[in-house]
């Protein structure tokens, strides 16, 4: 089975609690906080597998969640660091924000991409001590580490996309100029996944991607053609198989000009790259008028011609040399740029909403959530730090420009408290 496009989920893990905690031991006195931080929480990060050539390993797994950092514990020990998720994938897999279709990372390079930092480990009590607040009995709460909803898709690395109608003769090509094995028959949709092949010549090499399905409507989705044009959207060269014999077309240009309109669909920029084009199948006979023919065409659109036979080898290496040489001339295979989001501005980090129901003024935002969970509601000093917060961080006067008065209810993602100046 071919897969080249899911849709997953991923979550960092979140950082651990800091820890309230005090030393008692013997023969000391006013041993003071000694709570410890929380652990980090794991990354996801995406690796490369070498050995991979699809995304099939996502059939039956959608979902990666990193392990959540440890508590902090007494004695000011930290919490363990949770593990980190490595993802791997297929050389060529474009990241993708599910929703917006962003370009979020092109995993072409070797290098890992840490795509989701896990969330830092809450402070312990220990950081709270001061000359006046000598027993702090609160801490922080770990940071939740952030998630996504992203799409992987799969586009093929290759310097020449080798197009062409069913039965043009591709598949023979690609086993004559390479190690590639495609299934090779007399029937339409003998290929139904891309192939790679590496072809060496002159002490170099390049490699070639045989793209199957190509039909009249495959830009717009007919046939498999549409599933696997993506896989030629990096080529810098195409190498288009047309059957000169016609002994299943009638007209070889026809062909040519119906597989061109069809990449034009696909990709206006995929249809204006530099095309050579290959007469298969000259040892069954053909028409020379309709070979001029093609070959005037192809003149005014600058695109060589070459007569071969993929089955007896005649004219191939003058083509595969023609291949290469003009790659020489082209730019390296495309890498996609990040669409990277602009960093949010700090007071966005911090932006609060106030609301009012039934008499009942409602606070939110993002900020807030962790900083309710930092909060011992049975400790006066606690209390006092959780005021101050909120009046550092312009809540309390957000709630008195939407009018409240003394008395009147707050309630902050379920906490509810009677308002008092």
């Amino acid at each position: 089975m071919f897969i080249d496009k899911v849709d997953i989920y991923v979550k960092a893990g979140n950082g651990g609690n800091g820890c309230v905690s005090f030393r008692r031991e013997k023969y000391v006195s006013h041993g003071g906080p000694d709570g410890g931080d929380g652990g980090k929480g794991g990354d996801i990060v995406f690796v490369i597998d070498p050995g991979a050539s699809t995304l099939l390993a996502f059939k039956n797994r959608r979902r990666f969640i990193a392990a959540n950092g440890a508590d902090g514990m007494k004695r000011k020990f930290y919490g363990a660091s949770g593990a980190d998720t490595l993802i791997a994938v297929p050389r060529g897999t474009v990241i993708r924000d599910r929703d917006t279709g962003r370009i979020i990372k092109d995993m072409s390079s070797d290098e890992p991409f840490v795509f989701l930092k896990g969330g830092k480990g809450g402070w312990g009590n220990v950081h709270f001590a001061t000359p006046t607040r000598q027993a702090p009995r609160f801490a922080k709460s770990g940071i939740t580490g952030r998630e996504a909803n992203i799409t992987l898709e799969l586009k093929t690395i290759a310097d020449v996309g080798l197009v062409g109608y069913p039965n043009a003769g591709k598949s023979t090509l690609l086993s004559v100029i390479s190690a590639a094995r495609p299934k090779i028959a007399d029937y339409p949709f003998t290929t139904l996944q891309p192939q790679l092949g590496v072809v060496s010549v002159h002490g170099g090499s390049f490699v070639v991607a045989d793209i199957p399905g190509l039909i009249d409507g495959a830009g717009e989705g007919r046939g498999l053609g549409h599933d696997f044009l993506r896989h030629i959207e990096r080529c810098r060269l195409i190498l288009h198989l047309v059957d000169i014999s016609a002994s299943e077309r009638p007209s070889p240009i026809g062909d040519v000009l119906s597989i061109n309109s069809e990449l034009a669909v696909f990709s206006a920029e995929l249809s204006e790259r530099p095309q050579i084009i290959a007469a298969n199948k000259s040892d069954i006979g053909f028409d020379e008028d309709k070979l001029a023919e093609l070959r005037e065409w192809a003149e005014e659109k600058g695109y060589p011609v070459f007569l071969i036979s993929a089955a007896t080898g005649e004219g191939v290496p003058e083509l595969i040399n023609a291949v290469y040489n003009e790659l020489q001339k082209l730019p390296p295979v495309r890498v996609y740029e990040s669409e990277e989001l602009p960093e949010p501005e700090d007071g966005a980090l911090r932006e609060t909403e106030v609301t009012k129901e039934g008499g009942v003024y409602y606070v939110t935002g993002e900020w807030l959530v962790r900083v309710c969970g930092n909060v011992n509601f049975d400790d006066s000093e606690s209390l006092s730090y959780f005021q101050r917060v909120l009046r550092n961080g312009g809540v309390i006067q957000k709630l008195e420009d939407a009018g409240i008065q003394e008395g009147d209810t707050v309630d902050i993602y379920g906490i509810q408290f009677d308002f008092m100046y």
